[in-house]
């Protein structure tokens, strides 16, 4: 069995503007023309939150980075 990590906090937070930036709020509008969404925000303690997007398949992921710029290879590991 895995365990949620999230300890009760919903994937996307209510108030997902104050986990954006600028940059990061505005490629989330502009991919979101192409049919991408935010899928969830990683908030690990310490460390800046981690912006994920899917495209409408749910087959390809995204970061939206601090500096703005949308990673579709990133290096991270998602879980099912």
């Amino acid at each position: 069995m895995i365990k949620d990590k999230r300890k009760g906090e919903k994937p996307i937070p209510n108030d997902i503007h104050n986990y954006l930036n600028e940059a990061q709020d505005a490629v989330l509008n502009k991919i979101q023309e192409f049919g991408w969404s935010l899928q969830f925000i990683r908030r690990p303690l310490f460390q800046e939150p981690i912006v994920i997007a899917a495209n409408a398949k749910g087959d390809a992921f995204g970061v939206l980075e601090v500096d703005g710029h949308f990673n579709t290879e990133p290096d991270i590991l998602l879980r099912e």
